[in-house]
Protein backbone atom coordinates (compact mmCIF):
# COMPACT_ATOMS: atom_id res chain seq x y z
CA UNK A 1 0.00 0.00 0.00
CA UNK A 2 2.38 2.22 0.74
CA UNK A 3 4.27 2.09 -2.62
CA UNK A 4 0.86 2.32 -4.11
CA UNK A 5 0.17 5.33 -2.56
CA UNK A 6 3.46 7.28 -3.49
CA UNK A 7 3.47 6.42 -6.73
CA UNK A 8 0.58 8.02 -6.76
CA UNK A 9 1.44 11.43 -4.81
CA UNK A 10 4.43 11.34 -7.79
CA UNK A 11 1.61 11.22 -10.28
CA UNK A 12 -0.54 13.76 -8.43
CA UNK A 13 1.97 16.49 -8.21
CA UNK A 14 3.15 16.06 -11.74
CA UNK A 15 -0.13 17.18 -13.07
CA UNK A 16 -1.10 19.43 -10.52
CA UNK A 17 1.77 21.55 -10.81
CA UNK A 18 1.68 20.99 -14.56
CA UNK A 19 -1.35 22.34 -15.35
CA UNK A 20 -0.90 25.22 -12.34
CA UNK A 21 2.05 26.73 -14.42
CA UNK A 22 -0.52 26.62 -17.28
CA UNK A 23 -2.70 28.69 -15.23
CA UNK A 24 -0.28 31.58 -14.19
CA UNK A 25 1.17 31.60 -17.59
CA UNK A 26 4.70 33.34 -16.84
CA UNK A 27 6.33 31.24 -13.94
CA UNK A 28 7.27 27.84 -13.70
CA UNK A 29 7.80 25.62 -10.55
CA UNK A 30 11.42 25.20 -9.00
CA UNK A 31 12.35 21.43 -7.60
CA UNK A 32 14.78 20.28 -5.09
CA UNK A 33 15.17 16.80 -3.52
CA UNK A 34 16.20 17.00 -0.03
CA UNK A 35 17.29 14.27 2.01
CA UNK A 36 16.24 12.79 5.67
CA UNK A 37 19.07 11.70 7.73
CA UNK A 38 17.01 9.46 9.98
CA UNK A 39 15.33 7.96 6.68
CA UNK A 40 13.41 9.00 3.91
CA UNK A 41 13.50 12.58 2.09
CA UNK A 42 11.03 14.52 -0.66
CA UNK A 43 10.27 16.04 -3.93
CA UNK A 44 9.90 19.93 -3.44
CA UNK A 45 8.52 22.17 -6.01
CA UNK A 46 7.72 25.99 -5.26
CA UNK A 47 6.36 28.77 -7.49
CA UNK A 48 7.20 32.61 -6.38
CA UNK A 49 6.46 36.00 -8.48
CA UNK A 50 4.18 34.37 -10.75
CA UNK A 51 1.59 36.28 -12.90
CA UNK A 52 -1.06 34.56 -10.63
CA UNK A 53 0.93 32.94 -7.64
CA UNK A 54 2.34 35.12 -5.60
CA UNK A 55 4.06 31.67 -3.94
CA UNK A 56 3.10 28.24 -3.63
CA UNK A 57 4.17 24.72 -3.24
CA UNK A 58 3.35 21.46 -4.00
CA UNK A 59 5.63 19.30 -2.41
CA UNK A 60 5.72 14.88 -1.76
CA UNK A 61 7.91 13.38 1.06
CA UNK A 62 8.31 9.91 2.41
CA UNK A 63 10.27 9.22 5.84
CA UNK A 64 10.89 6.35 8.06
CA UNK A 65 12.47 5.17 11.09
CA UNK A 66 12.28 4.90 14.34
CA UNK A 67 9.38 7.13 15.43
CA UNK A 68 10.72 10.29 17.81
CA UNK A 69 9.85 9.85 21.21
CA UNK A 70 7.72 13.02 21.26
CA UNK A 71 5.58 11.50 18.79
CA UNK A 72 5.49 7.84 20.62
CA UNK A 73 3.77 10.14 23.58
CA UNK A 74 1.52 11.27 20.94
CA UNK A 75 0.26 7.59 20.31
CA UNK A 76 1.01 6.09 23.16
CA UNK A 77 3.50 3.45 22.24
CA UNK A 78 6.90 2.44 22.70
CA UNK A 79 9.91 1.55 20.64
CA UNK A 80 7.78 1.94 17.32
CA UNK A 81 8.98 2.47 14.08
CA UNK A 82 7.16 4.40 11.17
CA UNK A 83 6.86 5.80 7.73
CA UNK A 84 4.57 8.13 6.48
CA UNK A 85 4.05 9.62 2.73
CA UNK A 86 1.69 12.66 1.36
CA UNK A 87 1.52 15.56 -1.25
CA UNK A 88 1.04 18.72 1.07
CA UNK A 89 0.13 21.93 -1.30
CA UNK A 90 -0.57 25.53 -0.40
CA UNK A 91 -1.28 28.38 -3.08
CA UNK A 92 -1.34 31.94 -2.30
CA UNK A 93 -2.52 33.54 -5.82
CA UNK A 94 -1.68 37.37 -5.84
CA UNK A 95 -4.69 39.33 -5.99
CA UNK A 96 -6.96 39.77 -3.07
CA UNK A 97 -10.42 38.72 -5.03
CA UNK A 98 -8.61 34.99 -5.61
CA UNK A 99 -8.49 32.50 -2.58
CA UNK A 100 -5.83 30.81 -1.21
CA UNK A 101 -6.28 26.99 -1.24
CA UNK A 102 -4.93 24.17 0.97
CA UNK A 103 -4.77 20.37 0.24
CA UNK A 104 -3.10 17.31 1.70
CA UNK A 105 -3.46 13.55 1.29
CA UNK A 106 -1.19 11.52 3.24
CA UNK A 107 -0.51 7.62 4.21
CA UNK A 108 1.32 6.45 7.65
CA UNK A 109 2.09 2.85 8.70
CA UNK A 110 3.28 1.82 12.44
CA UNK A 111 5.46 -1.21 13.26
CA UNK A 112 6.83 -3.02 16.00
CA UNK A 113 10.43 -4.16 16.16
CA UNK A 114 9.47 -7.11 14.24
CA UNK A 115 8.37 -4.83 11.15
CA UNK A 116 5.30 -6.01 11.26
CA UNK A 117 2.39 -3.43 10.92
CA UNK A 118 0.71 -2.58 13.50
CA UNK A 119 -1.21 0.28 12.52
CA UNK A 120 -2.01 2.40 9.48
CA UNK A 121 -4.35 5.03 8.04
CA UNK A 122 -4.76 7.73 5.73
CA UNK A 123 -5.54 11.15 6.06
CA UNK A 124 -6.36 14.02 4.14
CA UNK A 125 -8.37 17.01 2.84
CA UNK A 126 -8.97 20.30 0.94
CA UNK A 127 -10.02 23.83 1.85
CA UNK A 128 -10.38 27.21 0.85
CA UNK A 129 -9.33 30.29 2.48
CA UNK A 130 -11.03 33.67 0.66
CA UNK A 131 -9.94 37.14 1.47
CA UNK A 132 -13.31 38.48 -0.60
CA UNK A 133 -16.12 35.98 -0.50
CA UNK A 134 -17.88 35.23 -3.54
CA UNK A 135 -20.71 32.16 -2.59
CA UNK A 136 -20.78 31.01 -6.22
CA UNK A 137 -16.96 29.51 -5.42
CA UNK A 138 -17.71 28.52 -2.51
CA UNK A 139 -20.18 26.21 -3.69
CA UNK A 140 -18.55 24.90 -6.21
CA UNK A 141 -15.67 24.46 -4.38
CA UNK A 142 -17.53 22.16 -1.66
CA UNK A 143 -19.99 20.51 -4.19
CA UNK A 144 -17.14 19.13 -6.24
CA UNK A 145 -15.48 17.90 -2.74
CA UNK A 146 -19.15 16.26 -1.89
CA UNK A 147 -19.19 14.26 -5.52
CA UNK A 148 -15.93 13.02 -4.81
CA UNK A 149 -17.27 12.01 -0.74
CA UNK A 150 -20.78 10.68 -2.61
CA UNK A 151 -19.31 8.08 -4.57
CA UNK A 152 -18.01 6.42 -1.57
CA UNK A 153 -20.70 7.10 1.27
CA UNK A 154 -23.59 9.67 1.14
CA UNK A 155 -22.35 10.38 4.97
CA UNK A 156 -18.78 11.14 4.40
CA UNK A 157 -18.95 14.87 2.86
CA UNK A 158 -21.06 16.35 5.50
CA UNK A 159 -18.98 14.23 8.48
CA UNK A 160 -15.65 15.36 6.60
CA UNK A 161 -17.66 18.78 6.14
CA UNK A 162 -17.79 19.25 9.74
CA UNK A 163 -13.80 17.89 10.60
CA UNK A 164 -12.94 20.32 8.53
CA UNK A 165 -14.88 23.67 10.05
CA UNK A 166 -13.42 22.31 13.56
CA UNK A 167 -10.05 21.63 12.58
CA UNK A 168 -9.40 24.50 10.40
CA UNK A 169 -10.44 26.57 13.63
CA UNK A 170 -8.15 29.66 15.24
CA UNK A 171 -9.75 29.26 18.66
CA UNK A 172 -7.52 31.84 20.23
CA UNK A 173 -9.37 34.67 17.54
CA UNK A 174 -12.38 32.22 17.87
CA UNK A 175 -13.09 32.13 13.84
CA UNK A 176 -12.51 29.73 11.23
CA UNK A 177 -9.24 29.97 8.91
CA UNK A 178 -11.48 29.87 5.80
CA UNK A 179 -14.48 28.45 4.43
CA UNK A 180 -13.76 24.88 4.81
CA UNK A 181 -13.94 21.99 2.48
CA UNK A 182 -12.96 17.95 3.74
CA UNK A 183 -10.41 16.97 6.33
CA UNK A 184 -10.18 13.37 7.17
CA UNK A 185 -7.70 11.40 9.26
CA UNK A 186 -7.27 8.20 10.98
CA UNK A 187 -8.95 6.42 8.23
CA UNK A 188 -8.39 3.09 9.49
CA UNK A 189 -9.98 -0.68 8.07
CA UNK A 190 -13.38 -1.24 9.32
CA UNK A 191 -16.38 -3.63 8.96
CA UNK A 192 -17.46 -1.56 5.95
CA UNK A 193 -14.49 0.23 4.77
CA UNK A 194 -10.57 -1.84 3.72
CA UNK A 195 -7.16 -0.09 3.55
CA UNK A 196 -8.05 -0.39 -0.96
CA UNK A 197 -11.58 0.99 -0.03
CA UNK A 198 -9.58 4.18 1.60
CA UNK A 199 -7.12 4.48 -1.27
CA UNK A 200 -9.91 4.52 -3.73
CA UNK A 201 -11.63 7.62 -1.87
CA UNK A 202 -8.26 9.22 -0.62
CA UNK A 203 -7.29 9.29 -4.48
CA UNK A 204 -10.55 10.10 -5.74
CA UNK A 205 -10.67 13.52 -3.80
CA UNK A 206 -6.83 14.17 -4.76
CA UNK A 207 -7.72 13.93 -8.25
CA UNK A 208 -10.51 16.32 -7.57
CA UNK A 209 -8.55 18.95 -6.59
CA UNK A 210 -8.00 20.99 -9.61
CA UNK A 211 -11.57 20.64 -10.66
CA UNK A 212 -12.61 22.26 -7.20
CA UNK A 213 -10.03 24.79 -7.47
CA UNK A 214 -8.68 26.06 -11.02
CA UNK A 215 -12.48 27.24 -12.04
CA UNK A 216 -12.25 29.73 -9.33
CA UNK A 217 -8.54 30.65 -9.98
CA UNK A 218 -9.30 31.27 -13.49
CA UNK A 219 -12.67 33.57 -12.69
CA UNK A 220 -10.63 35.70 -10.25
CA UNK A 221 -6.85 35.89 -11.12
CA UNK A 222 -8.12 39.01 -13.02
CA UNK A 223 -10.56 41.04 -11.24
CA UNK A 224 -9.23 44.55 -10.46
CA UNK A 225 -8.55 45.42 -6.90
CA UNK A 226 -7.18 48.35 -4.51
CA UNK A 227 -4.59 48.86 -2.43
CA UNK A 228 -7.04 48.99 0.60
CA UNK A 229 -8.02 45.23 -0.83
CA UNK A 230 -4.88 44.04 -0.82
CA UNK A 231 -4.15 45.13 2.74
CA UNK A 232 -7.02 43.03 3.73
CA UNK A 233 -5.45 40.20 2.27
CA UNK A 234 -2.42 40.36 4.24
CA UNK A 235 -3.82 41.33 7.15
CA UNK A 236 -5.94 37.67 6.89
CA UNK A 237 -2.94 35.92 5.79
CA UNK A 238 -1.71 36.79 8.96
CA UNK A 239 -4.33 34.72 10.46
CA UNK A 240 -3.05 31.96 8.12
CA UNK A 241 0.16 32.00 9.59
CA UNK A 242 -1.09 31.88 12.95
CA UNK A 243 -3.13 28.82 12.81
CA UNK A 244 -0.22 27.13 10.76
CA UNK A 245 2.32 28.34 13.53
CA UNK A 246 0.04 27.64 16.87
CA UNK A 247 -2.66 24.76 15.92
CA UNK A 248 -1.78 22.22 12.62
CA UNK A 249 -1.11 19.36 13.88
CA UNK A 250 0.84 18.77 10.04
CA UNK A 251 3.51 21.24 10.68
CA UNK A 252 3.80 20.12 14.08
CA UNK A 253 4.63 16.81 13.17
CA UNK A 254 7.15 17.83 10.52
CA UNK A 255 8.98 19.81 13.42
CA UNK A 256 9.09 17.01 15.97
CA UNK A 257 10.36 14.46 12.85
CA UNK A 258 13.20 16.22 11.96
CA UNK A 259 11.45 17.15 8.51
CA UNK A 260 13.06 19.45 6.64
CA UNK A 261 12.36 23.36 7.77
CA UNK A 262 12.10 24.74 3.52
CA UNK A 263 9.18 22.54 3.13
CA UNK A 264 7.51 22.63 6.26
CA UNK A 265 7.23 26.26 6.54
CA UNK A 266 6.86 26.49 2.76
CA UNK A 267 2.58 27.53 3.41
CA UNK A 268 3.69 30.62 4.97
CA UNK A 269 2.88 33.83 2.51
CA UNK A 270 5.85 36.33 1.72
CA UNK A 271 3.51 39.30 2.67
CA UNK A 272 2.10 39.41 5.65
CA UNK A 273 0.43 42.05 8.39
CA UNK A 274 -0.22 42.52 11.88
CA UNK A 275 -2.04 45.28 12.24
CA UNK A 276 -3.07 46.34 16.02
CA UNK A 277 -6.66 45.67 16.54
CA UNK A 278 -7.51 45.93 13.40
CA UNK A 279 -11.95 45.63 12.26
CA UNK A 280 -13.75 46.22 8.71
CA UNK A 281 -16.04 48.63 8.47
CA UNK A 282 -19.75 47.80 9.24
CA UNK A 283 -21.83 46.63 6.55
CA UNK A 284 -18.33 46.23 4.29
CA UNK A 285 -17.57 42.89 1.62
CA UNK A 286 -14.84 42.34 4.81
CA UNK A 287 -17.14 42.56 7.79
CA UNK A 288 -18.93 39.98 5.39
CA UNK A 289 -16.20 37.19 5.22
CA UNK A 290 -15.66 37.75 8.75
CA UNK A 291 -19.51 36.97 9.98
CA UNK A 292 -18.86 33.82 7.90
CA UNK A 293 -16.03 32.94 9.81
CA UNK A 294 -16.94 33.50 12.76
CA UNK A 295 -20.11 30.77 12.50
CA UNK A 296 -19.38 28.39 9.47
CA UNK A 297 -22.33 27.76 7.15
CA UNK A 298 -23.06 25.07 4.72
CA UNK A 299 -22.72 25.46 0.98
CA UNK A 300 -24.19 22.38 -0.72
Amino acid sequence: MKDKFYAYIEQLQDTITSKLEEVDGSAKFQQDFWERPEGGGGRTRVIANGAVFEKGGVNISKVFGELPESMQKYFGVSDADFFACGLSLVLHPKNPMAPTVHANWRYFEMYNKDGEIVDQWFGGGQDLTPYYLFDEDATHFHTVSKTACDAHNPEFYSAYKKKCDEYFWNSHRNEARGIGGLFFDYCKASDTMQMEDWYNFVTDVGDSFLEAYVPIIQKRKNLSFTKEQRDWQEIRRGRYVEFNLVHDKGTLFGLRTNGRIESILMSLPPHVQWRYNHHPDKGSQEEKLIEVLQKPKNWV
